[in-house]
This record gives structure tokens, sequence and C-alpha cells, in this order.
């Protein structure tokens, strides 16, 4: 009896936390080896021209290389990597795809590696999940859909307060003119 208790205990728990946390219940897909997980990006005011995407990719076989992504709600959808160099945060288009290591995790989150969605076609509003389609070099094809958080969130939790265009090195795409020189932003396109 006392094991049944336990069990039941365990599970309770166990459901308690997936609904209780919101990233445990943003979308999860596989591919392949891969495993897409964590989809989020932000919410953008009316007039914005960009935002950007942001997800867990866990590669459990060999290396693969994440090609390209699409999306509806903008004309044009790259992958980028954010860098400081000297106190200059540059942007670049990664044309070549964004490898996803044998084993490994790939994480595209603020500052670093994303998706960027430009000349959105409307605002994305935050509770709404926007459909997006991954490509993978080896394992194909997958499509995930972005939950939209709170303009300025740091992830994918809500609970956050707070709408800085800049946090902690973070940066809110929706508020980025990209290929402009801004005082120290810049979009690297030497590199591209």
């Amino acid at each position: 009896m006392t094991f049944l208790k336990t069990a039941a205990t365990c599970a309770a728990l166990a459901l308690s936390v997936l609904v209780a946390s919101p990233a445990l219940a943003h979308d999860t897909k596989t591919v392949g080896d891969i495993t897409v997980s964590s989809p989020w990006t932000r919410a953008t005011p009316p007039r914005a021209r960009a935002g950007g995407g942001f997800v867990t990719i866990v590669n459990a076989g060999g290396e693969d290389r994440l090609v390209s992504a699409s999306a509806n709600v903008s004309t044009r959808t790259e992958l980028h990597e954010m860098t400081v160099t000297d106190g200059v945060m540059k942007m670049r288009e990664m044309a070549d795809g964004i490898p996803v290591p044998a084993g490994g995790t790939l994480e595209l989150k603020p500052g670093s590696y994303h998706v960027m969605f430009f000349d959105l076609t409307g605002p994305l509003k935050e509770g709404e999940n926007v459909p997006v389609t991954l490509t993978f070099e080896k394992a194909g094809e997958v499509t995930v859909d972005f939950k939209v958080e709170r303009i300025g969130a740091k992830g994918p939790e809500h609970g956050e307060h707070g709408g800085d265009q800049m946090r902690n090195g973070d940066m809110d795409h929706s508020k980025m003119d990209h290929g402009v020189d801004a005082g120290h932003m810049k979009h690297d396109k030497s590199k591209d």
C-alpha cells in the first residue's frame, strides 16, 4: 500500500510541475536525431520591423547543421549571431547555417545565435504562437510553435517584470534596425 501512495504522490508532483512550469508547456518536436524544445519569441510594438526567435536544439546523433528557418509572420527569416567585441555589438547573418554538435546542444538565445524575423507582417502579440519551420542539413524539417512572450522577456517564463530594450546583454530585436550603425551596434557584413 505504501508503494501505491508513493507512486500516486510522485505522479501528482510531476503533473503539478508540468502544469506550473510555462517553459515545459512550450512546443517540443523531434526530427531524426534532433529534438527542438522551448521555442519562444518576444512580443513587438505595432510598427516593429523585426523580431527575434529563440529555441533549444539537442542532437542525439552525429554533427548536423541548422541551415534555415521560415515563418509566415515576416517576409524574410534568417539565422543570426550577435557578438560583442571591444564594446561593439555586431550582428551577422549565418548564411551557411549554424553547426549542431554531435551529441550536444545548440541554444539559440538572446545575445547569441537566434532566428531573425525581418519585415514583420504585423506585430507579434503576447500569448500567441508563431509557427516556424526549422531546416536541418541531415535531420530535415520540423515546424514548431514559438510562444510569444512579453516585450523585453529574457526567456520563456512568464512572471518577469520590466521591458527595457537592453538588459544584461539581451537585445530586444523589435527595436533594432539591422544594417544601420547605431553607435555601438553594427551589422557585420564583412563576415557574411
